[in-house]
């Protein structure tokens, strides 16, 4: 049991890393601006610091969220570590319709979606494994 506590708490540190590096990359290519390939526009990024800190900061996220799956894995069983990937996009979703700066809304499309998304993890996870 105690085995299995450390590959859930590895997996759902592995999410909230996932739904941090989603936020951080996408507050950060909100604050860059259109960019080519041009080596004028690459100099232009360096006026950017902040937001590419914000970017760089989200690709650091999902390489620890990367290293926290990889240990969750060996704790889990891939058919009840799997599921718990999915809680990223409820996350993600709820957090940017509630924090200002997204500015994004909620529909009760989406709203019915991430309930049945936290609702099918649940059903998996809540079962007992059978041997």
């Amino acid at each position: 049991m105690k085995y299995a506590l450390r590959g859930y708490l590895l997996a759902g540190s592995s999410v909230l890393l996932t739904t941090l590096a989603q936020l951080t990359m996408k507050w950060g290519m909100i604050h860059l601006p259109h960019f080519g390939l041009s080596w004028f526009t690459s100099l232009m990024l360096l006026d950017n610091k902040a937001a590419l800190c914000m970017v760089g900061s989200g690709i650091v996220a999902y390489l620890l969220s990367m290293f926290c799956w990889l240990k969750a894995l060996h704790h889990l069983p891939l058919n009840r570590a799997y599921p718990l990937l999915s809680v990223s996009y409820a996350l993600v979703y709820l957090a940017t319709a509630l924090l200002p700066w997204y500015q994004e809304s909620l529909s009760y499309s989406q709203t019915l979606g991430v309930i049945l998304i936290t609702f099918g993890v649940w059903l998996i996870i809540s079962r007992t494994p059978e041997n």
